[in-house]
């Protein structure tokens, strides 16, 4: 059988004239809709929806649904003439699965989104969330850049004073440690899994926070995640509540001090 292509030409047709295929087995969560419209205002329309002669949708589901929240009425348009059914069916599945196949090059992809970052460019514009840029982007953290002059004495606990800007999330912890022996305990086919769970537990230990940050990150939180950030003893705001939840502890000496200063103060 002879091989049929879309054709070359490029053509515009009414967004209410192209017809979702019913049985597309790609989902779309409005989250990610958001995010094609946003590539599409920033970039336009670089993929033209890909339609068999009748208008139906082969491909652009998602960019489809994304010019549909940007009221856009045209879109630009390509029809595969000529393919059969099975063609068709089989190509709306390997549009999208193709693609998942591919993998990255962590190290150049984190050097690229830091030149972005450098450029002042808005790195989720490229798909990766902050928290996944954070999983393989190194940063300096550590207590050697750690700044004591920003906090104040204003009560008998030391009150964080905001100085600046909310850090992006992918500043607040550098995960390369982690994901270092992430990747080696799933490469090692011969742990057993309850070993393997053990192991990927004991890594997120190697996470390192940097607290100065966090602190400025919450400052600028609304009190929902604040409460959450607390709870998470991200940061200690309840002394009593970190005690009793063993967050802190306390020597027997500092202990009866501190028992003595709460009674006084009661």
């Amino acid at each position: 059988m002879k091989q049929q292509w879309p054709a070359d030409k490029v053509e515009r047709r009414k967004i209410t004239d192209l017809i979702p295929y019913a049985r597309n087995s790609r989902t779309h969560s409005d989250a990610q809709v958001a995010q094609i419209a946003a590539s599409i205002k920033e970039w336009g329309f670089t993929n033209p929806i890909l339609v068999d002669d009748s208008g139906q949708i082969i491909a652009g589901h998602g960019r489809v649904l994304a010019a549909r929240k940007l009221g856009m009425s045209e879109l630009p348009v390509m029809v595969a003439s000529g393919w059969t059914e099975a063609q068709k069916r089989a190509y709306v599945i390997a549009d999208n699965k193709l693609a998942l196949n591919a993998g990255w090059d962590e190290q150049f992809l984190a050097l690229e989104l830091s030149d972005l970052r450098g450029l002042g460019f808005d790195t989720n514009l490229t798909g990766f969330s902050q928290d996944e840029i954070a999983a393989f982007m190194p940063t300096d953290l550590g207590e050697e850049n750690f700044d004591d002059s920003k906090y104040t004495k204003k009560i008998d606990a030391p009150i964080y004073q905001p100085t600046g800007d909310c850090p992006p999330v992918s500043a607040l912890c550098d995960r390369t440690k982690c994901t270092q022996l992430t990747v080696q305990i799933h490469q090692n086919d011969n742990l057993p899994p309850e070993i393997k769970e053990f192991l990927l537990a004991a890594a997120s230990r190697h996470i390192r926070f940097d607290f100065e940050r966090i602190a400025e990150f919450y400052a600028h939180a609304d009190p929902d995640l604040q409460q959450l950030m607390e709870d998470s003893a991200l940061v200690i705001i309840d002394f009593d509540k970190a005690i009793s939840g063993g967050y802190v502890k306390l020597s027997q000496a500092i202990g009866k001090i501190y028992a003595s200063e709460k009674g006084g103060a009661q």
